[in-house]
């Protein structure tokens, strides 16, 4: 590895813990400082004051803000991200990661399909650009993103499960595969991952053809064609390859989300996934549930951004060289 590039990726290494530091501070702060005490809320409305400042001594919130804060931070290092007060007894660890697993499975199709749609979309419209064929094949996805959710599942509720009669109209079921519980080969799957590919598509095809049109009007570009290089060799060695550089970044922000899931889709299917669970948890004031999902959340968002930094340092050299000059 050259020396560069080790330079850069230790510099980017070394901003990880500072920024999940920031980043555990205010989770914290979300909890600690909200308008409404949460140990009030897993009391219940009839609890006496001795038994809510019984429960506040004995989770220490009594003590100053920078010793809950540490002790927090060290329960977080261990894996305690605390109890749920909407299911009573629960680590919050037991409760979200299920959860999150179950986004994670329809949201990597939703991923793969938006991006597998998208790139080749974006190429041929830009190859066709002028043409009547440019606007429509935009056109068509673009449709499907200027409507909402809101408006988008219900509709495909009425025509798939109501009229056609092929899909459930919601929920998720699983099934067993080699020992992984696994449900988005299940027809539940189907309308989440169409819901949310369809308007998907529009935003990284609309990208990738502002992106080949680009590199299109480069001097190597037409080198290559005047050299009478195959037009499909000159789009994948030498335009692909250029215009791709830049989705990297896109790409980055795709996967921070994959955890993430949807509260629209999820709540109008009634999926139990992350983003269902994060609705419900803000509606009963789950203080600690909320704040492990911003922190889990907002840690894979670092970590995914990372991840494209010292991608784009073996992508473009430029980007390293900058870095070690700064």
């Amino acid at each position: 590895m050259p020396a560069g590039l080790a330079t850069y990726i230790i510099r980017r290494l070394l901003l990880l813990p500072v920024i999940l530091l920031i980043v555990s501070f205010a989770t914290f702060a979300l909890g600690r400082f909200a308008p409404v005490d949460y140990v009030e809320i897993q009391a219940g409305p009839r609890a006496q004051p001795e038994t809510i400042e019984r429960i506040r001594e004995e989770r220490g919130l009594n003590d100053p803000v920078p010793v809950q804060y540490v002790r927090y931070l060290g329960n977080v290092l261990t894996g305690d991200l605390g109890v749920s007060t909407r299911y009573q007894g629960f680590p919050v660890a037991d409760v979200i990661f299920p959860r999150m697993w179950i986004s994670l499975q329809y949201n990597v199709v939703v991923l793969v399909l938006t991006f597998a749609i998208g790139l080749p979309l974006g190429t041929w419209a830009a190859l066709r650009r002028g043409t009547w064929q440019d606007p429509l094949s935009i056109g068509v996805f673009l449709f499907f993103a200027s409507v909402p959710v809101l408006i988008s599942v219900p509709l495909l509720q009425w025509l798939f499960a109501v009229k056609l009669g092929v899909l459930p109209s919601g929920g998720w079921s699983e099934a067993e595969y080699l020992g992984v519980e696994l449900g988005i080969f299940s027809k539940h799957a189907v309308l989440p991952v169409l819901a949310l590919t369809l308007p998907g598509v529009a935003g990284i095809a609309r990208y990738m053809r502002g992106q080949v049109m680009e590199v299109l009007d480069q001097d190597f570009v037409r080198t290559a064609n005047a050299k009478g290089l195959k037009a499909s060799t000159v789009i994948t060695r030498h335009v692909a390859r250029n215009a791709l550089l830049p989705i990297v970044t896109i790409l980055g922000f795709e996967l921070a989300a994959l955890i993430g899931g949807s509260i629209f889709v999820e709540t109008l299917l009634g999926i139990p996934g992350i983003g269902l669970l994060a609705f419900e948890s803000i509606k009963s004031r789950d203080y600690d549930t909320i704040m492990a999902i911003v922190l889990v959340g907002s840690t894979t968002f670092v970590l995914a951004m990372l991840l494209i930094d010292i991608v784009y340092g073996f992508i473009d050299p430029r980007i390293r060289v900058e870095g070690s000059i700064s």
